[in-house]
């Protein structure tokens, strides 16, 4: 399938995990790939894994206005339009209510939620002049509430509400904005944890494994396509099952 060529994609948090294997995913159907991230190594190595695309690789920090702007900027510059944008960029900092910190708060709703509605922005004039565009944004089941992490479920929530919103004012312009909200994926964040904590997490997914990055490349490649014209404001669950009723807690 070639659904991505002469389309130009744009993924932030590019560097690891989830953002990898996007890219990895776009580029296997010939897409034109704009990817940042903070590491500027682990950008350039998932570059490098894109096999046969045209890739550009970035330093963004996309809680800077100024630096996202910039970066849409030189896109434009580069490729001539936007297509797709992924809002991937994420990072968590988990505390106890109480005990959280202003700048642990600050952070993740920085990276979050604020870099979505920068990257957002940037794009969404362009996106509405061309009379194109496919919006994604990555949520996360924790956006209905998870023990210890108010500032990741209320910044994941946001990502859902902003997300529908930009989609009542992207539909007139065959814009589309849709959210993924992944449940336990194999990605590094979740591989810092112990065999016998992930195994317990593992055997409370209803289908009885962890996920992996494929199974959201797969979803976000199909929600970023011209096959989902008529899908959005959607928040798509790839959990596993573990939505339906069951609880981490």
């Amino acid at each position: 399938m070639r659904r991505y060529e002469n389309r130009v994609v744009l993924i932030t948090g590019a560097g690891q995990g989830l953002g990898r294997a996007m890219a990895r995913r776009f580029a296997a159907e010939s897409a034109l790939l704009a990817l940042c991230d903070v590491n500027e190594a682990a950008v350039k190595e998932t570059s490098a894994e894109c096999d046969g695309s045209d890739v550009r690789p970035s330093v963004v920090n996309v809680a800077d206005a100024q630096q996202v702007d910039r970066w849409i900027a030189d896109t434009l510059a580069a490729f001539g339009r936007v297509d797709v944008l992924v809002n991937n960029a994420g990072v968590i900092r988990d505390n106890r209510l109480e005990r959280m910190t202003d700048d642990e708060w600050d952070a993740v709703i920085d990276v979050s939620l604020r870099g979505m509605f920068h990257c957002t922005r940037a794009v969404f004039a362009e996106m509405k002049r061309q009379g194109y565009g496919r919006i994604l944004s990555f949520s996360s089941m924790s956006w209905r509430g998870n023990f210890g992490q108010a500032n990741y479920a209320a910044a994941k929530a946001g990502v859902v509400g902003l997300a529908r919103t930009i989609a009542l004012e992207g539909a007139p312009h065959g814009v589309t904005s849709n959210a993924i909200a992944p449940g336990l994926i194999d990605t590094p964040m979740l591989a810092s944890m112990n065999a016998a904590a992930r195994a317990k997490l593992a055997g409370r997914v209803p289908m009885g494994r962890i996920g992996d990055p494929a199974d959201i490349a797969e979803a976000a490649a199909y929600l970023c396509s011209e096959s989902a014209a008529y899908v959005t404001g959607v928040v798509l669950d790839v959990d596993g099952g573990i939505s339906i009723g069951s609880t981490l807690r």
